[in-house]
């Protein structure tokens, strides 16, 4: 076969796939609810086609098959219309080739043009290369979607399917888009009630960053299937004989909790894959006899299936009466079934099923029918958005605060509080008074000196939880304090004290400025930047800012040593005298050159940042350990390049990496590990069980003697006959650790093993 030939057989096959494409994805916009807009659809195929033509992505498949996914998705899964179709197959045209939002305009109208332009706007990631750019692009993303919701909602269907066609990428690109995907877009996801989509964000960002992990998960969740199975149907037998007498027209799912929440179980837990009772669980889900009666409806089954098995007092969640932030509505409540397992059972209604799955996608479809158009009197989403607007209005100035605060709001979960009046107020869990006298209004917030919960006096910084009362009491003389940053945990509360804060300390530095200038007037010198600097190298402050708020605040007060430094007298340096002679203050530079420390590891230009770095007895010492998680051989680990091109080792599950990787993407690298048992590293081990004679004496001997391990510290304590200790041990690798734990859980009356570091 010649190259022409190849060439047409390898068109003719990308054209059919193209086409066998486009036709699924028309096939269900034509089964959907929406009005049947096909020819607008078409000619935006027919536009992005064209304009993609002869692009191909890093898989190999022609480029156009991403916005047909992307759309596909959006169609699909999150039950968009005809406008954010024809947003998503056009939405890489205006950044990848010649094409303006303009022309966008002139040929589709201004509504899908705005949508295109809005995830123009946020593309590439949301970050580029340096904090600010970060922050300032992800303001757009933030922007654009209080502006139309869809855009974001297109770019999260854009993000799952990088996500699903992940494997392509290199190493160090998987992490910095799966490290986003975690930090930024799963949270999204779920409060924009995506819970389905949410989950399988997770999901992938866990299956690149711990592949092992995840591997071992599915294995166990795979053999342990047919056992869930046998449960479900034992369990879900009495329950549908009841529904059927009771003449409801119901279906009964099994939910099987995701690899990623049953692994962050485990981590935070400290528990094995066989101890987490909840993977199971029920759902419900039933038409209602008359829509408006629904909630009822749920309580009656509740009812019905409570007579049947013993429910757990505590574990009975309403979401109908008050549902989540993101609308999700449902009765859950936790039974024990006949073989002695706790069974959680989710109650819902079609509706209500729906809203779950495609969140507020749904919630339009339910309000206006057909036309998919947003209506704007969603009170809970325009709520979020008008707080995310807040904090828009004064963001912070360090890109990794404004990520923390947006994120504050996007994981939080809710609790119902109540005004002194009886209004419901919501509320993210483990919230204080503080917070919430900021959401009510800054002036109460800024002037608020405690409150009464439940009639009761509290402090500042007492958490609310569900069900509470809150009366704020103030006080006009009271002021903000730097320390109530620490008291509170919403966004909004965060931003607004920041703000404050800012406000008075520019007054109190315009205060040191003026204080400074007559100063230097008095005694016959200019007011200059340099004069300011050498003042500030003087009082050992790095910045100008806060050698203005020292004099200010007066903590320092002018006088004789500033004029003789800005004359240029010679001062007797602070390090001479009898110091040098001490080796530990400060003069004694010399000892520490003698054992000289090995290099750090310095990034070139022409380093190559796609290879993995590889890590050997040899050249550990050439990067940076960081105390945040500390890693050691055998954890699945990635490198980071700092602020010095130094390289920085962090365990990939390590919360700082977490932040890293979703600001900083460029600069994470793939690393493993090549290391011979030569080196030792530091690891805890924490243990509890039944006390007896000789149970430390055994603990010790497994692991010194049976396991030739070196113990650093050990500390064990005893109350009422149960005991805990942490033993601290010196160890090669992760290996190490698993067969302490393996071999510990062997002796009698321990009960749990557990690694902390």
């Amino acid at each position: 076969m010649t190259n022409d030939q190849e060439l047409k057989t390898r068109e003719a096959a990308d054209d059919k796939m193209i086409n066998d494409a486009f036709q699924h994805l028309l096939d269900t916009y034509i089964q959907s609810r929406h009005r049947k807009k096909v020819d607008i659809i078409t000619k935006a195929f027919n536009f992005a086609r064209q304009a993609h033509k002869g692009v191909r992505r890093l898989s190999g498949e022609p480029y156009i098959m991403h916005p047909i996914a992307v759309a596909q998705i959006a169609c699909e899964e999150v039950g968009l219309g005809s406008t954010s179709i024809c947003a998503a197959l056009l939405h890489d045209v205006v950044e990848d080739t010649d094409y303006t939002t303009e022309d966008i305009e002139n040929i589709f109208g201004p509504k899908i043009a705005n949508i295109v332009d809005g995830l123009t706007k946020i593309s590439g990631g949301i970050f580029g290369d340096r904090a600010s750019a970060q922050a300032e692009n992800f303001k757009k993303l933030l922007l654009t979607m209080s502006d139309d919701i869809r855009v974001i909602l297109i770019k999260i269907c854009d993000r799952l399917h990088n996500m699903r066609t992940l494997a392509s990428q290199p190493a160090n690109k998987q992490y910095k888009i799966a490290g986003e995907t975690l930090y930024i877009y799963a949270p999204l996801a779920n409060r924009l009630g995506l819970n389905k989509i949410k989950t399988e964000l997770e999901d992938l960002s866990f299956r690149y960053e711990h592949p092992d992990e995840y591997a071992s998960i599915e294995q166990k969740l795979a053999s342990t299937q047919a056992s869930r199975h046998t449960l479900f149907y034992e369990f879900t037998a009495p329950i549908r004989e009841a529904l059927d007498k009771m003449g409801i027209r119901y279906a009964i799912k099994e939910r099987v909790k995701s690899p990623y929440s049953i692994w962050c179980k485990m981590q935070n837990k400290h528990v094995t894959f066989d101890e987490i009772y909840d993977i199971l669980a029920v759902r419900i889900i039933f038409t209602p006899k008359e829509r408006e009666n629904e909630i009822n409806e749920c309580f009656n089954i509740y009812v019905a299936i409570s007579r049947i098995y013993k429910s757990h007092p505590d574990r009975l969640r309403d979401w109908l009466n008050h549902p989540k932030a993101n609308g999700y509505q449902a009765l859950h409540v936790t039974l024990m079934s006949h073989q002695g397992r706790w069974i959680e059972v989710q109650i819902r209604s079609d509706r209500m099923d729906e809203i779950a799955e495609q969140g507020f996608a749904a919630h339009w479809k339910y309000k206006e029918g057909e036309n998919g158009e947003i209506n704007e009197d969603d009170g809970e989403l325009n709520d979020w958005l008008h707080t995310i607007k807040e904090i828009l209005d004064d963001p912070q100035p360090d890109a990794m605060d404004f990520l923390d605060a947006i994120k504050l709001n996007l994981f939080a979960s809710e609790i119902f509080v109540f005004t002194p009046k009886g209004e419901i107020k919501t509320m993210p869990a483990g919230c204080t008074a503080l917070d919430f006298a900021f959401s009510i209004h800054t002036f109460l917030g800024s002037h608020c000196i405690g409150a009464k919960v439940n009639h009761k006096l509290v402090p500042l910084s007492h958490k609310l939880e569900s069900g509470d009362q809150v009366e704020i009491l103030t006080s006009k003389s009271q002021h903000v304090q730097p320390s109530w940053i620490n008291f509170v945990s919403t966004a909004k509360a965060k931003a607004k004290i920041q703000a404050i804060l800012r406000r008075e300390s520019r007054e109190i530095q315009k205060l040191g400025e003026d204080t400074l200038g007559e100063f230097l007037k008095k005694n016959g010198m200019e007011h200059t930047n340099a004069a300011v600097d050498k003042l500030a190298a003087l009082h050992n402050m790095d910045k100008r800012e806060d050698l203005l708020q020292a004099i200010g605040e007066k903590m320092i007060i002018l006088g004789e040593k500033d004029i003789d430094e800005l004359k240029g007298k010679k001062r007797e340096k602070s390090t001479g005298g009898w110091r040098k002679f001490v080796p530990f203050i400060g003069g004694g530079k010399a000892k520490k050159d003698e054992g000289k420390q090995p290099e750090l590891f310095v990034v070139s230009e022409s380093f190559n940042r796609k290879k993995p770095i590889i890590i050997t007895d040899e050249n550990i010492s050439q990067y940076k350990f960081t105390f945040c998680c500390h890693p050691i051989p055998g954890d699945d680990i990635l490198g980071f390049i700092d602020n010095k091109k130094q390289i920085e080792i962090h365990k990939r599950a390590c919360p700082v990496a977490a932040k890293l990787k979703a600001s900083y993407g460029n600069r994470i690298l793939d690393a493993k590990w090549d290391m011979h048992k030569k080196l030792y590293f530091d690891a805890t081990i924490r243990l509890e069980g039944i006390d007896r004679i000789g149970m430390l004496n055994e603990v010790t001997r497994v692991i010194s003697e049976q396991m030739s391990i070196n113990i650093h510290k050990v500390a064990f304590s005893c109350n009422e006959g149960i005991f805990e200790g942490t033993i601290e041990l010196y160890v090669h690798d992760r290996d190490d650790v698993r067969s302490i734990i393996g071999s510990l859980k062997k002796v009698p009356g321990v009960q749990e093993v557990s690694q902390i570091m």
